[in-house]
């Protein structure tokens, strides 16, 4: 897919731009984050931030996998750009579709953080590792692509799913509910939370979600003025390593909570795609890789998701689709 390179717009003093993100605070400071990036940029542009709360805000007890993810922290800020409500939404780009509304955009894409995954354990856990963890130990987790990895590698915890926002888990976690908690990292560097980062998992380990570490900036096809902003806050070597990622998650049909991990690694021009597909309970997983030029990021998603379908990687996906729906 040919990446648009909207022309050059003039801008008026004294139009405003509205920025549209969920209500938590990991949203809250990444939206400001890009709201600082672009009053830096264009200083004689207003851009106001507007909130709103989307499903997978209000529905908290329910595991997301059972839920339905199909625009579960995005579709209010969606319908917020098509009614002209908003001119962009900032999104975590993980809880971003692969497959956008009609008459929407990914405009840009940023700077990565670190994608991997990070253990956080409490005080009394201080100096462990993911396999060094007691018999037994509970570990908290709301995502499936965990949850099979972990299993696969690590059969003797006790795994549990765990909502809430951040600080509402770190409090399960610190109040014994949980041995310890696998968690974004990027989202505790954001939050200022680093020091609790126990162990980065390596990927090895636990392949990361896709999308995961960057923020996806989402905005009206038609609005060449408002891409044409975007523009100058993306980075682009990020933006190759999730196309790659988001073609690969979409050939496959498989939503955020599915257990579809991936690693991306770009070396100059070269770019490496390493994925996997998992059953929930990680007894079965297909996993390979390809590697290419990052101009054709996107066709080499594809190509490894063809791959990994041959290898079986359908068949595990059906079966979970038709166990989550019952």
């Amino acid at each position: 897919m040919n990446r648009p390179h909207p022309a050059p717009t003039i801008y008026s003093p004294s139009h405003t731009i509205r920025i549209g993100s969920r209500k938590s605070q990991l949203a809250l400071v990444q939206t400001y984050w890009v709201q600082n990036k672009l009053q830096q940029r264009f200083p004689d542009i207003s851009f106001e931030v507007h909130t709103m709360s989307t499903q997978g805000d209000k529905i908290l007890d329910v595991a997301l996998a059972k839920i339905g993810d199909k625009g579960l922290f995005t579709k209010e800020l969606e319908l917020g750009m098509l009614n002209q409500e908003i001119d962009f939404a900032v999104h975590s780009l993980k809880d971003l579709p692969t497959r956008l509304p009609e008459g929407l955009a990914l405009a840009a894409v940023t700077e990565r953080e670190n994608p991997a995954d990070a253990l956080v354990v409490p005080e009394k856990y201080k100096g462990k590792q993911i396999d060094t963890l007691p018999e037994g130990a509970v570990i908290g987790t709301s995502s499936l692509r965990r949850l099979a990895q972990l299993r696969r590698h690590f059969p003797h915890y006790r795994l549990k799913d765990v909502r809430g926002n951040l600080n509402t888990r770190m409090a399960k976690l610190d109040c014994g509910e949980y041995d310890a908690l696998i968690l974004a990292a990027a989202g505790l560097q954001r939050l200022g939370m680093s020091d609790r980062i126990q162990q980065f998992l390596p990927t090895e380990l636990s392949l990361y979600a896709i999308g995961q570490g960057a923020l996806g900036i989402e905005c009206r096809a038609d609005d060449l003025e408002v891409l044409s902003l975007l523009k100058a806050i993306e980075h682009v070597p990020t933006r190759d390593r999730v196309l790659a990622e988001r073609a690969f998650l979409r050939e496959l049909e498989g939503g955020c909570q599915v257990p579809i991990g991936v690693d991306t690694q770009l070396d100059g021009d070269t770019l490496t795609l390493r994925g996997l597909v998992a059953s929930v309970d990680g007894k079965r997983l297909v996993k390979n890789s390809v590697t290419g030029a990052a101009p054709e990021a996107e066709h080499l998603g594809i190509q490894l998701a063809q791959t990994l379908r041959q290898q079986g990687a359908q068949e595990i996906l059906a079966e979970i689709f038709q166990a989550v729906q019952r």
